[in-house]
Order: C-alpha cells, then structure tokens, then sequence
C-alpha cells in the first residue's frame, strides 16, 4: 500500500476486505458511506442454512443480541425498535488487525469488511490446528459459506464495477456520525459525573469509613471535574453534512433513470472523482495525536485496543486520557474535515442537479 500510495490516491474508489470465514451470521464492517450499499447486497444472497436473505439473519440475529444483552431494558428495547424500523443495519467501524487498516486507517479508501460467523466453536486461531483438516470436520464441512462469502463479495464487486455512479449514500454515514457526536457528549458527562461522585465521598469519608485494615486499600485521589467541551463546531458541521447528504440522495433519485443518456453520462466522469475523494476528505495530513501513521479523524483503532475500534479517535481518547485541552483542539480538526466532506457532497449534488441540462 505505502508503495503504491500516490496511484492508490488517485484511483482507488473502495477495497474490500475478507480475513476469516465460518458458519453463521454475516458481519458487515467498513466505512459508513457503504452502508445503504453492503446491505442492499445483503438482501440479495440466500442464507444457507435458513434460507431467509442474509439481511434479514442479520437483522433477526441483532434482535436476539439486544434483547439478552445486559444493558438496562430501555436501552435494549430502543436497540430492537431501530433494528425493526431503520431501513438499513448499522456496519460496525473498522479498528485494525488486518490487511484493511493501511487503505482506510493511512490513505483513506472507502472500505468493507466481510465475513460470516458466530457458529463454530474457536480456539484454533492461528495455532496449528487451524488448517484444512479443522476447516472440512469441525467448521464450513461442505463449503456453503465459503459460497455465500464468493457471493457476497463477487455482487459488491459487480455492483460497484457496473454503476454509472458509485453507490455512495452520505445520509447513514451523517446519522452514524450524529450518533458518534452523542457519544462523545455522553462519554465527558458520564466521566464528569464519575469523578464528582467520587470527591464527594472522599468528602465524607466513605473510604475511611469501610476500610477494613485486615486486607488493606488505598483511597482514590481527588480529581479536578473535567471541564466542559465545546461541541458546537462539530454540531454545526454535522448538520451541515445532513443537509449536503439528503440534497445529493434527492439529487440521485431523481436523475437514477436518466444516468445511461449521453448528455448526463457525460458529467459522471467527475462526479465519481469527487465521491472517491468524499473518504480523503475525512482524513489529515498530521495524522493522530502521537501517532501521525493513522490519518483517518473517525476510524482508528485505539492506543491500547489492539484490534478494537475508537470512533473519532482523537477527542475520545483525548476525553479517556484526560487531555481535554487536545480533546478540544481534535472537536475543531473533526469538524473541519466533516465540513469539508459536507462541501464536496453539496458540489457532488450539484453536478447531479446539473448534468444533462
């Protein structure tokens, strides 16, 4: 990737990534602009052992997750109602781990992560039992997800070579950006209010009070209240992005039948330019705070995650480190990146608007 970063730049629109494959539920990972598109694929390969689409596996397999899953039940029943109500399922956010993270993490190629899963027992990752004898016995024995990997994969493939537009939609992506906002907001309050919590009891005594000297602690320090953020920047660029991505998906709609005249065809040429640019624009040139390799503002994996995935890596893990003064500085280079992508989407919807008049 290093070596050829400067034609990858100028060419590359996505890469598609698989690493392992089992039996099960498919996992869709990768860059939030392909969401609509993977699972609109998704809906069109057969599951091999219930015979439902993918999707709607997927989609029913979430369902199970929230509804066993330890969170408060509020939380678990709002999860079900936008599984059942949203139209597409939410991708996961790619960290690290394989072959992907220098094409998004580093140039900022819009990407997919592919693989099904979830039924077989592990433990053979990487060690000399994970080999063709374990795969045919004990995993995929007749190979239908290997298939059904080959499907998925290969329609993404032909989906994407065959557009006369590339198949990117910016109004998941700006909802998942919206949601990741939120979060953000809520990790800093969460943390204020942990710590305030916390000074209070030094404050009465409470670790004085049930110190058992027969197995001996330590009370926590005192901290200073983690000061308020300003998250306007990244609101009012998030907005901005909102209204940019619904222009260009109104845009879209209404010239999708008109895409194959020669008067409009003629102006996709540079409008799927800008749309391979749309993931460039969500990276930086100075890269990460202290590590300047990872360039991508809202994919990374954490500092001491390993694989695991940090969204907007540089002001939550200046929230978790306790740099909020880098914190604030990383709301400001977010939310000129996100107003530069909602720019290009804004010119993108134009060009639509435009083409064939």
């Amino acid at each position: 990737m290093e070596t050829h970063a400067d034609e990858l730049r100028e060419h590359a629109a996505v890469y598609i990534n698989t690493d392992g494959n089992d039996r099960g539920v498919l996992n869709m990972g990768g860059s939030h602009s392909l969401e609509q598109f993977i699972n609109g694929v998704a809906r069109d390969i057969e599951d091999p052992e219930t015979k439902t689409t993918v999707w709607q596996r997927a989609q029913l397999n979430k369902i199970a997750e929230a509804k066993s899953a330890e969170d408060p039940e509020k939380l678990r029943k709002e999860l079900r109602k936008e599984l059942r109500q949203r139209a597409d399922l939410r991708i996961e956010a790619l960290g690290s781990g394989t072959d992907f993270t220098a094409f998004l993490d580093h140039i900022g190629i819009a990407t997919l992560d592919l693989a099904y899963g979830g039924e077989d027992e592990q433990g053979i990752y990487h060690s000399i039992y994970d080999d063709f004898y374990w795969y045919t016995h004990f995993s995929d024995t007749d190979f239908v997800y290997g298939r059904a990997l080959a499907q998925t994969v290969g329609t993404s493939v032909m989906r994407l070579a065959d557009a006369e537009v590339l198949p990117f939609d910016f109004v998941d992506f700006a909802d998942t950006v919206e949601m990741y906002r939120n979060n953000l907001e809520k990790l800093l309050a969460d943390k204020q209010e942990e710590i305030r919590e916390r000074n209070q009891e030094l404050d009465e005594g409470m670790f004085k009070a049930t110190f058992d000297p027969r197995r001996p602690t330590v009370a926590p320090v005192r901290e200073d209240i983690p000061p308020h953020l300003n998250f306007a920047p990244m609101q009012n660029a998030v907005d901005s992005l909102t209204r940019s991505a619904k222009r260009y998906q109104q845009a879209l709609s209404q010239k999708q039948a008109s895409l194959g005249d020669d008067a409009v065809a003629a102006k996709l040429g540079a409008l799927n330019r800008e749309l391979i640019e749309s993931e460039r624009r969500l990276t930086n040139a100075d890269g990460l705070p202290r590590r300047a390799w990872y360039k991508h503002l809202l994919y990374a994996p954490g500092v001491y995650t390993g694989y695991g995935v940090k969204t907007v890596p540089g002001v939550r893990e200046g929230i978790e480190q306790k740099r909020y003064a880098e914190a604030e500085q990383e709301i400001v280079r977010v939310a000129k990146a996100l107003q530069d992508e909602a720019a290009l989407i804004e010119s993108a919807a134009r060009e639509l608007e435009g083409a064939g008049r």
